[in-house]
Protein backbone atom coordinates (compact mmCIF):
# COMPACT_ATOMS: atom_id res chain seq x y z
CA UNK A 1 0.00 0.00 0.00
CA UNK A 2 2.79 2.18 0.71
CA UNK A 3 4.30 1.73 -2.67
CA UNK A 4 1.22 2.62 -4.39
CA UNK A 5 0.64 6.05 -2.33
CA UNK A 6 4.25 6.43 -3.00
CA UNK A 7 3.31 6.27 -6.77
CA UNK A 8 0.37 8.65 -6.58
CA UNK A 9 2.84 11.36 -4.71
CA UNK A 10 5.23 10.91 -7.31
CA UNK A 11 2.71 11.61 -10.61
CA UNK A 12 1.15 14.59 -8.29
CA UNK A 13 4.00 16.38 -7.52
CA UNK A 14 5.41 16.44 -10.72
CA UNK A 15 1.73 17.82 -12.00
CA UNK A 16 2.39 20.65 -9.12
CA UNK A 17 5.80 21.65 -10.45
CA UNK A 18 4.24 21.85 -13.80
CA UNK A 19 1.62 24.00 -12.77
CA UNK A 20 4.53 26.01 -10.83
CA UNK A 21 6.47 26.60 -13.85
CA UNK A 22 3.11 27.44 -16.00
CA UNK A 23 2.13 29.72 -14.04
CA UNK A 24 5.03 31.86 -13.64
CA UNK A 25 5.78 31.21 -17.38
CA UNK A 26 9.43 29.85 -17.22
CA UNK A 27 9.16 27.57 -20.00
CA UNK A 28 7.79 30.42 -22.12
CA UNK A 29 3.98 30.64 -23.73
CA UNK A 30 4.08 27.50 -25.82
CA UNK A 31 5.46 25.62 -23.61
CA UNK A 32 2.53 23.30 -23.15
CA UNK A 33 1.96 22.62 -26.82
CA UNK A 34 5.52 21.80 -27.35
CA UNK A 35 5.44 18.98 -24.51
CA UNK A 36 2.42 17.98 -25.57
CA UNK A 37 3.60 16.96 -28.91
CA UNK A 38 6.85 15.69 -27.77
CA UNK A 39 4.76 13.35 -25.63
CA UNK A 40 2.16 12.33 -28.39
CA UNK A 41 4.21 12.40 -31.83
CA UNK A 42 7.06 10.98 -29.94
CA UNK A 43 8.13 9.88 -26.55
CA UNK A 44 4.97 7.91 -25.48
CA UNK A 45 4.59 6.03 -28.99
CA UNK A 46 8.46 4.74 -28.11
CA UNK A 47 7.51 4.14 -24.44
CA UNK A 48 4.48 2.17 -25.53
CA UNK A 49 6.67 0.05 -27.84
CA UNK A 50 9.28 -0.77 -25.73
CA UNK A 51 6.75 -1.66 -22.86
CA UNK A 52 4.31 -3.72 -25.53
CA UNK A 53 7.36 -5.38 -26.97
CA UNK A 54 7.83 -7.31 -23.28
CA UNK A 55 4.35 -8.04 -22.77
CA UNK A 56 2.70 -11.41 -22.98
CA UNK A 57 -0.54 -10.97 -25.59
CA UNK A 58 -2.69 -12.25 -23.41
CA UNK A 59 -2.42 -9.77 -20.58
CA UNK A 60 -3.15 -6.98 -22.71
CA UNK A 61 -5.88 -8.12 -25.01
CA UNK A 62 -7.87 -11.24 -22.12
CA UNK A 63 -9.77 -10.01 -19.56
CA UNK A 64 -7.97 -6.31 -19.26
CA UNK A 65 -9.17 -5.04 -22.33
CA UNK A 66 -12.96 -6.87 -22.33
CA UNK A 67 -13.29 -4.75 -18.80
CA UNK A 68 -12.02 -1.39 -20.19
CA UNK A 69 -15.05 -1.99 -23.02
CA UNK A 70 -17.64 -3.34 -20.82
CA UNK A 71 -17.09 -0.35 -18.65
CA UNK A 72 -16.50 2.57 -20.87
CA UNK A 73 -19.72 1.30 -23.10
CA UNK A 74 -21.67 0.82 -20.16
CA UNK A 75 -21.12 4.22 -18.73
CA UNK A 76 -21.52 5.95 -21.74
CA UNK A 77 -25.01 4.34 -22.68
CA UNK A 78 -26.35 4.33 -18.56
CA UNK A 79 -25.42 8.25 -19.23
CA UNK A 80 -26.56 9.06 -22.77
CA UNK A 81 -30.05 7.97 -21.53
CA UNK A 82 -30.51 10.10 -18.81
CA UNK A 83 -29.05 13.34 -21.06
CA UNK A 84 -30.88 11.98 -23.59
CA UNK A 85 -34.28 11.36 -22.37
CA UNK A 86 -34.39 12.72 -19.38
CA UNK A 87 -32.68 16.81 -19.72
CA UNK A 88 -33.93 16.09 -23.02
CA UNK A 89 -30.59 17.55 -24.75
CA UNK A 90 -30.42 17.36 -28.22
CA UNK A 91 -28.28 14.29 -29.85
CA UNK A 92 -24.99 15.64 -31.12
CA UNK A 93 -24.85 17.24 -27.51
CA UNK A 94 -25.88 14.20 -25.53
CA UNK A 95 -23.00 12.31 -28.00
CA UNK A 96 -20.40 14.57 -26.57
CA UNK A 97 -21.30 14.67 -22.96
CA UNK A 98 -21.63 10.38 -23.31
CA UNK A 99 -17.83 10.65 -24.54
CA UNK A 100 -17.21 13.40 -21.23
CA UNK A 101 -19.19 10.60 -19.02
CA UNK A 102 -16.65 7.79 -20.12
CA UNK A 103 -13.61 8.38 -22.49
CA UNK A 104 -10.41 8.49 -20.08
CA UNK A 105 -7.25 10.22 -20.46
CA UNK A 106 -5.39 6.89 -20.61
CA UNK A 107 -1.77 8.36 -21.92
CA UNK A 108 -1.08 11.96 -20.83
CA UNK A 109 -2.48 11.07 -16.94
CA UNK A 110 -2.74 7.31 -17.53
CA UNK A 111 0.76 6.06 -18.78
CA UNK A 112 2.30 7.79 -15.67
CA UNK A 113 -0.54 6.51 -13.04
CA UNK A 114 0.39 2.87 -14.49
CA UNK A 115 3.93 3.60 -14.63
CA UNK A 116 4.19 4.61 -11.16
CA UNK A 117 1.25 3.22 -9.33
CA UNK A 118 0.65 -0.09 -11.09
CA UNK A 119 4.32 -1.03 -12.10
CA UNK A 120 3.99 -1.07 -15.71
CA UNK A 121 2.87 0.64 -18.65
CA UNK A 122 1.69 -2.40 -20.42
CA UNK A 123 -1.67 -2.36 -17.49
CA UNK A 124 -3.05 1.02 -19.52
CA UNK A 125 -3.01 0.06 -22.91
CA UNK A 126 -5.82 -2.15 -23.21
CA UNK A 127 -7.70 1.19 -22.39
CA UNK A 128 -5.76 2.99 -24.66
CA UNK A 129 -5.92 0.62 -27.63
CA UNK A 130 -9.80 0.08 -27.12
CA UNK A 131 -10.29 3.74 -26.95
CA UNK A 132 -8.41 4.92 -30.54
CA UNK A 133 -9.15 2.50 -31.85
CA UNK A 134 -12.63 1.82 -31.71
CA UNK A 135 -14.13 3.36 -28.78
CA UNK A 136 -13.66 7.07 -30.13
CA UNK A 137 -14.14 6.26 -34.03
CA UNK A 138 -17.62 5.22 -32.89
CA UNK A 139 -18.49 8.56 -31.16
CA UNK A 140 -17.30 10.41 -34.48
CA UNK A 141 -18.89 8.35 -36.78
CA UNK A 142 -22.40 9.04 -35.00
CA UNK A 143 -21.34 12.90 -34.65
CA UNK A 144 -20.69 12.64 -38.61
CA UNK A 145 -23.93 11.21 -39.11
CA UNK A 146 -25.69 13.82 -36.58
CA UNK A 147 -24.31 16.76 -37.69
CA UNK A 148 -24.26 18.58 -40.95
CA UNK A 149 -20.89 20.55 -40.68
CA UNK A 150 -18.59 17.49 -41.15
CA UNK A 151 -18.66 14.13 -43.28
CA UNK A 152 -15.65 11.97 -43.03
CA UNK A 153 -15.55 8.29 -45.12
CA UNK A 154 -14.93 5.23 -43.90
CA UNK A 155 -11.31 5.37 -45.24
CA UNK A 156 -10.84 8.58 -43.22
CA UNK A 157 -11.75 6.96 -40.33
CA UNK A 158 -9.51 3.81 -41.09
CA UNK A 159 -6.49 6.71 -41.60
CA UNK A 160 -7.31 8.33 -38.53
CA UNK A 161 -6.70 5.50 -36.47
CA UNK A 162 -3.63 3.92 -38.29
CA UNK A 163 -2.32 7.35 -38.17
CA UNK A 164 -1.90 7.99 -34.24
CA UNK A 165 1.46 7.64 -33.24
CA UNK A 166 0.01 5.83 -29.80
CA UNK A 167 -1.67 3.48 -31.96
CA UNK A 168 1.51 2.91 -34.31
CA UNK A 169 3.90 1.70 -31.59
CA UNK A 170 1.51 0.03 -29.64
CA UNK A 171 1.06 -1.97 -32.83
CA UNK A 172 4.51 -2.59 -33.46
CA UNK A 173 5.40 -3.07 -30.08
CA UNK A 174 2.21 -6.23 -29.93
CA UNK A 175 3.55 -7.17 -33.40
CA UNK A 176 7.46 -7.53 -31.83
CA UNK A 177 5.84 -9.84 -28.51
CA UNK A 178 3.43 -12.07 -30.54
CA UNK A 179 6.28 -13.29 -33.19
CA UNK A 180 9.02 -12.96 -30.48
CA UNK A 181 11.70 -11.17 -31.80
CA UNK A 182 14.16 -9.69 -29.54
CA UNK A 183 15.00 -5.98 -30.65
CA UNK A 184 18.54 -5.45 -30.78
CA UNK A 185 20.03 -3.57 -28.24
CA UNK A 186 21.30 -0.97 -30.29
CA UNK A 187 18.31 0.03 -31.32
CA UNK A 188 16.18 -0.30 -28.18
CA UNK A 189 18.65 1.84 -26.26
CA UNK A 190 17.77 5.18 -27.79
CA UNK A 191 13.96 3.92 -27.83
CA UNK A 192 14.40 3.65 -24.07
CA UNK A 193 15.88 6.99 -23.85
CA UNK A 194 13.45 8.56 -25.50
CA UNK A 195 10.57 6.69 -23.87
CA UNK A 196 11.90 8.36 -20.40
CA UNK A 197 11.01 11.54 -21.44
CA UNK A 198 7.24 10.53 -21.82
CA UNK A 199 5.88 10.64 -18.49
CA UNK A 200 7.85 13.98 -17.13
CA UNK A 201 6.65 15.73 -20.12
CA UNK A 202 3.37 14.47 -20.01
CA UNK A 203 2.82 15.63 -16.06
CA UNK A 204 4.25 18.79 -17.04
CA UNK A 205 2.09 19.59 -19.58
CA UNK A 206 -0.66 18.07 -17.30
CA UNK A 207 0.08 20.14 -14.90
CA UNK A 208 0.20 23.77 -17.06
CA UNK A 209 -3.06 22.68 -18.29
CA UNK A 210 -4.68 23.76 -14.75
CA UNK A 211 -3.63 26.79 -14.65
CA UNK A 212 -6.24 29.61 -15.15
CA UNK A 213 -9.34 27.86 -16.23
CA UNK A 214 -12.85 28.07 -13.50
CA UNK A 215 -15.60 25.35 -14.71
CA UNK A 216 -19.22 25.26 -14.09
CA UNK A 217 -20.27 28.88 -15.31
CA UNK A 218 -24.02 29.44 -14.61
CA UNK A 219 -24.78 31.13 -18.12
CA UNK A 220 -24.01 28.25 -19.46
CA UNK A 221 -26.98 26.31 -18.34
CA UNK A 222 -24.78 23.10 -18.17
CA UNK A 223 -24.27 22.48 -14.56
CA UNK A 224 -26.05 19.73 -13.97
CA UNK A 225 -24.66 17.68 -17.39
CA UNK A 226 -20.99 18.60 -16.40
CA UNK A 227 -21.64 17.51 -12.67
CA UNK A 228 -23.47 14.47 -13.87
CA UNK A 229 -20.59 13.45 -16.13
CA UNK A 230 -17.95 14.03 -13.70
CA UNK A 231 -19.86 12.00 -11.17
CA UNK A 232 -20.01 8.70 -13.98
CA UNK A 233 -16.58 9.26 -15.08
CA UNK A 234 -15.15 8.93 -11.38
CA UNK A 235 -17.83 7.04 -9.56
CA UNK A 236 -20.13 5.17 -12.31
CA UNK A 237 -17.32 3.87 -14.88
CA UNK A 238 -14.98 2.46 -11.69
CA UNK A 239 -17.92 0.82 -9.96
CA UNK A 240 -19.16 -0.87 -13.55
CA UNK A 241 -15.41 -2.00 -14.31
CA UNK A 242 -15.20 -3.20 -10.35
CA UNK A 243 -18.54 -5.35 -10.47
CA UNK A 244 -17.95 -6.84 -14.16
CA UNK A 245 -14.06 -8.02 -13.13
CA UNK A 246 -14.57 -8.96 -9.86
CA UNK A 247 -17.59 -10.67 -10.59
CA UNK A 248 -18.35 -11.95 -14.12
CA UNK A 249 -14.51 -12.29 -14.99
CA UNK A 250 -13.14 -13.23 -11.66
CA UNK A 251 -10.30 -11.26 -11.15
CA UNK A 252 -8.90 -10.21 -7.74
CA UNK A 253 -5.81 -8.41 -6.06
CA UNK A 254 -3.34 -6.46 -8.47
CA UNK A 255 -5.24 -7.10 -11.50
CA UNK A 256 -8.60 -6.05 -10.18
CA UNK A 257 -6.93 -3.18 -8.79
CA UNK A 258 -5.59 -2.11 -12.14
CA UNK A 259 -8.51 -2.64 -13.19
CA UNK A 260 -10.75 0.05 -11.55
CA UNK A 261 -7.78 2.63 -11.40
CA UNK A 262 -7.69 2.94 -14.81
CA UNK A 263 -11.67 2.86 -15.35
CA UNK A 264 -11.25 5.88 -12.69
CA UNK A 265 -9.06 7.94 -14.77
CA UNK A 266 -10.18 11.79 -15.85
CA UNK A 267 -11.82 12.74 -18.71
CA UNK A 268 -9.70 13.12 -22.13
CA UNK A 269 -8.95 16.33 -23.23
CA UNK A 270 -9.46 15.09 -26.64
CA UNK A 271 -13.80 15.25 -25.85
CA UNK A 272 -12.68 18.97 -26.02
CA UNK A 273 -10.96 18.80 -29.19
CA UNK A 274 -14.06 17.06 -30.49
CA UNK A 275 -17.01 19.22 -28.89
CA UNK A 276 -15.20 21.92 -30.46
CA UNK A 277 -14.99 20.21 -33.89
CA UNK A 278 -18.65 19.33 -34.16
CA UNK A 279 -19.90 22.89 -32.41
CA UNK A 280 -21.53 21.39 -29.75
CA UNK A 281 -21.30 20.50 -26.22
CA UNK A 282 -18.37 22.38 -25.42
CA UNK A 283 -19.61 23.14 -22.02
CA UNK A 284 -19.78 20.57 -20.87
CA UNK A 285 -16.92 18.78 -22.59
CA UNK A 286 -14.56 21.53 -21.04
CA UNK A 287 -16.07 21.64 -17.60
CA UNK A 288 -16.08 18.05 -17.50
CA UNK A 289 -12.26 17.45 -18.07
CA UNK A 290 -11.40 20.32 -15.55
CA UNK A 291 -13.38 19.34 -12.38
CA UNK A 292 -12.17 15.00 -13.23
CA UNK A 293 -8.59 16.34 -13.64
CA UNK A 294 -8.14 17.78 -10.98
CA UNK A 295 -10.51 15.04 -8.20
CA UNK A 296 -8.86 12.15 -10.13
CA UNK A 297 -5.68 11.28 -8.73
CA UNK A 298 -7.66 11.80 -4.80
CA UNK A 299 -10.28 9.41 -6.16
CA UNK A 300 -7.91 7.21 -7.41
CA UNK A 301 -5.93 7.26 -3.75
CA UNK A 302 -9.50 6.56 -2.49
CA UNK A 303 -9.85 3.79 -4.95
CA UNK A 304 -6.72 2.36 -4.04
CA UNK A 305 -7.36 3.02 0.03
CA UNK A 306 -10.46 0.65 -0.42
CA UNK A 307 -9.51 -2.15 -2.02
CA UNK A 308 -5.72 -2.58 -0.47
Amino acid sequence: MLGVLAGFFVVWFIILVGMFVGRRGILGENARSVLSALTFFVASPALLFETLSKAKLQDVFAAPLLVAAVGAVATAGIYFGIVRFLLKRPLPESLISSMSASLANSANLGIPIAVYVLGSASYVAPLLIFQLAFFTPIFLIALDATTSTHRTTALGFVLMILRNPMIVGSGLGLLVAGTGWQVPALVMEPIHLIGGAAIPAMLLAFGMSLNGSRPLPAAAGRRLDALLASGFKLIVHPLLAYVFARFALGLDSHALFAAVVTSALPTAQNVFVAASRYRTGITVAKDTVLITTVVAVPAMIGVALLLA
